[in-house]
C-alpha cells in the first residue's frame, strides 16, 4: 500500500498554505501572481474569479461530504496533496512548472482516519463531473464521491494508482491522480517544522520526460 502523500507548492514559498485562508480580493491577488502560463500546475490560474468560486463550491461539497463519513474536519478548508507518485503528473511535468514548483512527502502515518479524506480524480474535476455526468468520462462508482482513508486503501489495493490499468479514459487535461485533502493542520505543521529543523532545505520536483500538453485542471498544489 502507497504510505504517503506529496504536497505541491510554489518554490520559494511555504508549504501548506491555502488560498481559501484568504478574501475573495486577496486570493484573486494572489492568483494573479501565480499565473505562469503554460505551467500544468499554475496556467490554472488565468481566470481566477472563475477558478475561486469553482473550488470554494468544491469544498462545501468535500467538507460535507467527509462529515457524512464520518470526518472530523478541524478547519473549513482543506490542505491539498497527492497519493503516491501520480503517473499524470509525471508525463504531464514541463519545463515551466519545473522551474517554478517544489515538492514535500507526507507519510500517512501523521493522520488519523477522520483527519483526511480523497477524491478520484482531482476534487475539482470529481465535482465537475458529477455535476455533468458526460457519459464517455463519468464513474459513477469514483466521481462526486468523498472516499475515506480506509476506503482509498482498498481501492488502491485493488486497482492500483491511476494509470495502472484503470482511470485511464479521462482527457489528458483532466488531472488523473487521487487527491488527498487535509483537514486537520496540526500534523501537517509539526511534520514540517521536524522536517526542517533536520534538512533545512527545499525540495524541488523531479524531471521527468518532457511534455507538450497544457492547460490541465490541477488543484491539488497550492502557493
Amino acid at each position: 500500500m502507497i504510505d504517503y502523500l506529496i504536497h505541491y507548492y510554489r518554490s520559494g514559498t511555504e508549504p501548506f498554505r491555502s488560498l481559501s485562508a484568504l478574501s475573495d480580493m486577496e486570493a484573486v491577488r494572489i492568483m494573479q501572481d501565480l499565473y505562469v502560463e503554460g505551467s500544468v500546475i499554475w496556467e490554472r490560474f488565468k481566470d481566477p474569479h472563475d477558478y475561486l468560486q469553482a473550488r470554494r463550491q468544491t469544498e462545501q461539497w468535500l467538507r460535507q461530504g467527509f462529515i457524512a463519513k464520518g470526518g472530523d474536519p478541524q478547519a473549513s478548508y482543506p490542505i491539498y496533496m497527492v497519493l503516491g507518485r501520480s503517473k499524470w503528473i509525471l508525463s504531464m511535468a514541463d519545463a515551466a512548472t519545473l522551474a517554478t514548483t517544489s515538492e514535500m512527502q507526507v507519510p500517512l502515518s501523521i493522520f488519523r482516519e477522520c483527519d483526511v479524506s480523497f477524491t478520484y480524480p482531482d476534487s475539482m474535476v470529481s465535482f465537475m463531473l458529477e455535476n455533468e455526468k458526460d457519459t464517455e468520462y463519468y464513474l459513477p462508482d469514483y466521481h462526486g464521491k468523498v472516499f475515506t482513508l480506509s476506503e482509498i486503501h482498498s481501492i488502491v489495493e485493488s486497482n492500483g494508482l491511476p494509470g495502472e490499468g484503470w482511470g485511464t479514459n479521462l482527457p489528458s487535461y483532466l488531472a488523473n491522480y487521487i487527491e488527498a485533502q487535509a483537514w486537520n493542520p496540526k500534523p501537517l505543521l509539526e511534520y514540517k517544522r521536524r522536517l526542517y529543523d533536520d534538512e533545512s532545505k527545499e525540495m524541488r520536483l523531479w524531471k521527468p520526460e518532457p511534455s507538450t500538453l497544457r492547460n490541465s485542471t490541477c488543484s491539488a498544489c497550492e502557493r
